[in-house]
Parts: C-alpha cells; structure tokens; sequence
C-alpha cells in the first residue's frame, strides 16, 4: 500500500529538489552512496547508545534518497541496470543497520537477549523476503504478490515506532514500550509476508512447469495434423 500511494505522493514533493540536485551536477548514484551512509551513521551511531529521537530523524533526513535518486535518473532519462542494482544492493544495506542498531541496543545496555534476537529476525527475515522476489524473478516468474508488510512497511512501522519510544528520554512515561511493539509487528508481517511469496512463487512455478511439459505436446499434435 505505501509503495503504491505514498511513494507516489512523495515523488511528486521530491521532484524539484531532485531537479535542483541535478542542476548542481549531482548523480543519482552519488545521492544514492549519501542516503546509504547517512541511514547506515544514524542507525549504528545513535540506536546502540539508545537515542532513538534523534537516530529516526537523522535516518529519516537521508531515507528519501531512495525516491530522489530514481527521479533524477528519470528526469535525465537515463535508468540504468547498474543503477537499480546499486540502489537494491544498498537498500538492504540501510535496512541490516537499522535492526542491527536496535540488536545492538539490546545486546548492551537494553539488556534484551529476546529482542535482541527479534531484532536479528527482523534483519535476517527482512533480506529473505527481498531474496525471494529477486530469486523468483531471476527464474522467469513474475513473483506478482503484494505483500502484507514490504520494504516500505517495514521502515515505516520501525522509524516511527522507535521514534516515538525514543520521547521516553524527553520524559515521556511509558511510551518506551513502543520499541518491543514495532519488532513484534515487523517480525509478524515479515513472516506472513514471506509465506506469502514462498506460496506465490511455488504456485507459479508449478504452472510455468506445466505449460513447458504442455508445449512438445501441443507443438507434436499441431504436427501431426498439418503434415508438411
């Protein structure tokens, strides 16, 4: 649902900042390379000391690279292979430091060894799930199955969730609990959202084998009535 409503809102926002960057002789790879280390700084220098206030909004101020690096290439009319890899390639980057910041967290001074391993299942269960579209697809299947919690969901629940228990350090009562919630939710989709795309991708293999066991079949009939 984000990635089809909100990131369309968000691209219309972003496109004269990206025309602005272009202007300015900035590539899309190089805004590409800045979001990445901004998102990886913020994850992996603020969440393992618990500042998770100000760890979600230095993320927040590099995550939109992902929109605007696209846009620019758009607008240069120049999307490359090598750069939907390298931006696919560093999103999982972003996304292992921001779990891997929060496991951190408990690994330390939060003192969670049962979050801390939900946070490791949200980092691994979250490349899985990438892996599985990006597998199917290298094999000829379309993979056609929105998932119940994507990409974008994923950090959407995450950052704003760990942001909001980051205002217990403001003096917030209570609202720490926020943190355990979003690796619970995260963990839980993640999970459905992964059978979703085993089940999806089984199913159209299944019918992709079919159809090439149907083929010879139908080609060796068509043969036999239409002898040359």
């Amino acid at each position: 649902m984000l990635n089809k409503y909100a990131r369309a809102f968000f691209t219309r926002v972003l496109t004269p900042f990206a025309a602005l960057l272009l202007r300015w002789g900035v590539s899309p790879d190089t805004v590409t390379l800045v979001g990445t280390g901004g998102v990886v700084a913020g994850a992996l220098v603020f969440f393992p000391l618990g500042e998770f206030f100000w760890g979600v909004v230095t993320i927040t101020l590099f995550v939109f690279s992902d929109l605007v690096d696209g846009n620019m290439a758009r607008q240069l009319g120049r999307s490359s292979r090598w750069g939907a890899f390298l931006d696919s390639t560093l999103d999982r980057v972003a996304d292992a430091a921001v779990f891997g910041g929060l496991a951190l967290w408990f690994a330390g001074k939060g003192d969670s060894v049962l979050l801390c391993a939900l946070a490791i299942f949200c980092l691994a269960s979250g490349q899985v799930v990438s892996y599985t579209k990006a597998r199917g697809e290298s094999i000829g299947l379309p993979v056609n199955v929105n998932g119940l919690v994507e990409r974008a969901e994923r950090l959407v629940i995450t950052l704003v969730l760990t942001g909001l228990a980051g205002l217990a350090g403001f003096g917030v009562p209570h609202i720490d609990v926020l943190l355990p919630a979003a690796l619970w939710i995260v963990a839980v989709g993640s999970l459905v959202t992964l059978v979703q795309r085993v089940v999806t991708v089984r199913r159209e293999a299944a019918e992709a084998d079919a159809a090439d066991a149907a083929a010879p079949a139908n080609g060796t009939d068509r043969g036999r009535g239409n002898p040359a």
